[in-house]
């Protein structure tokens, strides 16, 4: 059995949280979210140490451990096929067509992780899961423009490259939960193995494709300080999400995600003056009713059903 890193000091999730750390809200949200957290009761794991033992953190999973590094390679290549199917995809199918056939990676994600977590979803779950998917569709609905711009399409190509990509984003995300929650290594220490990885796939795509002006130009050409916000916007959303699927899940990511394309329009119409659509409208009631039909607590029968069978019992006596 692995041995936690020396240098990080963890809460053991079979005691019960600090006061400080406990969940105030009521209701089914909250219920939703201890339920996600698949056993790590309690609030997130604090991590203490100086630098010194942080190098050796990463002596110790990075640098000693090769099949560790090897494990969370798999999601980084699975990732990159995404995006460049995606890419395929957009190109040879309308736009409308994409964004509505690509949306099913939200229920793809919920299928994946019932069948690869040996989870549970009830029915009602299923229908939020499928009506967030039709509202995310609606908000994101632009109708299609008419263009003199003649493009050569393949619509078989395109949809068999948008089914490899949904399957690859539900795969991708839930392999990475199970190895998140299947060891207490660190978090951090996770997201550094898996961009390790994908820093390397993404260099040789990049000199693949571009090598030669960036040869002639550099490689950071053209890296604005807009270029280097969005970069470190977009890290801090990585690191973000690693935390929503360790201590939820990745259907839940799919339901935080919808609400930012929502919390997102809103902002848009409110700083640019975005005219809000019907379609937008009925797209952004599904997603709340769904948001608030996920996160209903399970019904416990069971008292009914022993009731039931007590007064049967008492019954059939008589």
């Amino acid at each position: 059995m692995r041995s936690r890193p020396s240098g990080f000091r963890l809460y053991d999730h079979r005691r019960p949280p600090p006061a400080s750390c406990a969940v105030r809200a009521r209701g089914g949200g909250a219920r939703q979210f201890r339920a996600g957290l698949s056993g790590n009761h309690g609030c997130p794991k604090r991590e203490t140490g100086n630098l010194g033992r942080f190098k050796a953190s990463l002596r110790e999973n990075v640098l000693g451990s090769p099949k560790e590094l090897m494990k969370l390679s798999v999601p980084s290549l699975v990732y990159a096929v995404q995006n460049n199917m995606a890419f395929l995809a957009l190109s040879n199918l309308d736009a409308a067509v994409y964004q509505v056939t690509y949306q099913l990676k939200i229920p793809c994600t919920a299928l994946c992780t019932v069948l690869m977590l040996n989870r549970t979803l009830s029915k009602l779950q299923w229908i939020s899961v499928f009506m967030l998917c039709g509202g995310v569709i609606l908000v994101q609905w632009k109708p299609a423009q008419a263009t003199k711009v003649v493009v050569e399409q393949n619509p078989l190509l395109g949809f068999g490259a948008i089914a490899v990509a949904v399957l690859c984003s539900g795969f991708a995300g839930v392999y990475f939960e199970k190895v998140l929650k299947s060891s207490d290594t660190s978090l951090w220490v996770r997201n550094i193995q898996m961009y390790l990885s994908g820093i390397v796939v993404t260099l040789v795509g990049v000199y693949l494709s571009d090598g030669a002006e960036i040869k002639e130009k550099g490689f950071f050409y053209g890296y604005t300080h807009y270029v280097w916000l969005v970069i470190f916007l977009a890290s801090v959303g990585g690191l973000y999400t690693s935390i929503v699927v360790k201590y939820t899940d990745n259907i839940m990511k799919g339901f935080s995600a919808a609400a930012a394309i929502v919390l997102s329009t809103i902002a848009s119409v409110m700083l640019f003056g975005l005219q809000i659509t019907l379609t937008f409208a009925v797209g952004t009631l599904l997603v709340c009713v769904s948001i608030y039909l996920y996160g209903l607590p399970r019904q416990d029968t069971t008292s009914i059903q022993q009731g039931e069978t007590a007064s049967k019992e008492r019954v059939s006596g008589v």
